[in-house]
């Protein structure tokens, strides 16, 4: 099993700044794709930022230019850096991982992990 530890929320006032960690841990023999989502009050869970393991990244257009997604593949963890946050961008984050786990290639299963979340306020 693949287990993700996801930190970094807390109360910022807007126009301020969080970085969001997500770490995977367990019997991982590779990682595809690492995303970020949010749900916010009555709101439908949405993707806010996505990479593949080329590195290619994807954003919703609300984040555009002021959120930035970046992994490191050694420590299994994908990062969220959030500026010029506004009250809209108020949610719980969740992380999701894509890869295989197991020991050896001709035994590995795919997986797509989420995080348990962490929650993002946004306000004066």
């Amino acid at each position: 099993q693949v287990q993700l530890v996801e930190s970094g929320g807390g109360l910022v006032q807007p126009g301020g700044s969080l970085r969001l960690s997500c770490a995977a841990s367990g019997s991982i023999f590779s990682i595809n794709r690492m995303g970020w989502n949010r749900q916010g009050p009555g709101k439908q869970r949405e993707l806010v930022a996505d990479i593949s393991s080329r590195d290619s990244t994807n954003y919703v257009d609300s984040v555009k230019g002021r959120f930035t997604i970046s992994r490191d593949n050694a420590k299994n963890t994908v990062y969220l850096q959030m500026n010029s946050l506004k009250p809209e961008d108020t949610a719980v984050y969740y992380c999701n991982v894509e890869g295989y786990s197991g020991r050896y290639f001709y035994s590995r299963k795919q997986f797509d992990s989420w995080g348990q979340g962490t929650q993002v306020t946004v306000s004066s």
